[in-house]
């Protein structure tokens, strides 16, 4: 027999990202439209070691589907890593009656969902990051905003590196992965773009391609390089050192973490909170929802973080191509 839920938790954890609030929104009110309690866990696995927990119901939740970041807050937490911190977690949950949690956030949310839910209280993972970089999922809450927010910064950039006739080095975040910077690359018109799946640290070749761009006439060239590689002002300095064209760093930060969610970000995580809400209330646990093949599933957390992904090839090549 399924256990039954009648209370469901819901946190949001690690790094924030536009539509984790869609994703609030439709947990609370898919359990409140088949009778469950709902309590809002703030500041993540933090605020659960630390019992900041509230009750939530539908004007919870109002208002807030338009909004960046996350209503509830998040924190990173190194004592939720213990044991001890995982066992006091589960005696929270239950102290407070709660039998089921949805945990929105990345890979290192969903060990310590993958920990609760061994220890008795029934999981669901939902993915939210801006890096796209869940193995088990197409798609990740917040990154079309993200990747949109930067595409509209990099072409303002271009704008003025046109003008000045410069070599722009703009630095998108990506720390492990580099999918906004592949996206962008591709969608800005870059002439390089750097990925910390691919990149050599062959400086020598940017210097020769930016030389020879230069040759055939090109007034200016767009560097498009992940957070995961950085050094973006000390490279600058270097290639205008070797090529005597003025060269500037720009780097866009956590801007790209904030704004209004896009359309398909509330949408996708409208769909895959109501997902995780439903799952628990058919007591499933140990689960993350995921985006795969153009439907919404979902895999055993142990599945899904034994999962690896890489950058698509026939995407990177695409990319090398048009920007030659």
């Amino acid at each position: 027999m399924a256990k039954e839920i009648n209370t469901i938790g819901v946190l949001t954890s690690g790094g924030d990202a536009p539509g984790m609030n869609a994703a609030i929104r439709a947990v609370v009110r898919t359990a409140l439209s088949k009778g469950k309690t709902v309590k809002g866990i703030m500041r993540g696995y933090q605020g659960l070691l630390e019992e900041e927990i509230v009750d939530m119901d539908a004007h919870s939740v109002s208002d807030i589907i338009q909004r960046g970041g996350t209503i509830l807050g998040t924190a990173r937490c190194m004592d939720f890593v213990t044991p001890e911190g995982q066992m006091k977690g589960a005696e929270i949950c239950r102290k407070h009656g709660i039998e089921g949690l949805v945990v929105i956030g990345g890979d290192g949310s969903f060990r310590g969902a993958q920990k609760l839910a061994h220890l008795g209280i029934n999981t669901i993972g939902v993915p939210g990051t801006i890096d796209l970089d869940i193995a088990c999922t197409d798609y990740t809450i917040g990154f079309d905003t993200a990747v949109n927010t930067a595409m509209d910064a990099i072409d303002k950039v271009r704008d003025t590196s046109t003008s000045h006739e410069r070599c722009s080095i703009i630095e998108v975040m990506g720390r492990h992965a580099g999918y906004i910077a592949l996206w962008c690359g591709i969608a800005n018109g870059a002439e390089d773009i750097l990925l910390p799946e691919r990149y050599n640290h062959d400086e020598q070749k940017l210097i020769n391609h930016i030389i020879n761009s230069r040759k055939k006439g090109k007034k200016h060239h767009i560097i498009i390089n992940a957070e995961g590689i950085g050094h973006s002002a000390s490279m600058a300095k270097r290639i205008e050192a070797a090529t005597g064209m003025e060269t500037r760093a720009t780097i866009l930060g956590h801007m790209q973490r904030g704004g209004s969610p896009t359309c398909k970000d509330r949408m996708y995580a409208s769909i895959m909170g109501a997902y995780a809400a439903d799952l628990l209330c058919q007591g499933a646990s140990n689960r993350v929802v995921a985006y795969k093949g153009g439907d919404y599933v979902d895999f055993e957390i142990d599945e899904a973080l034994a999962m690896t992904k890489d950058i698509p090839e026939y995407q990177y090549e695409v990319s090398k191509r048009l920007s030659r």
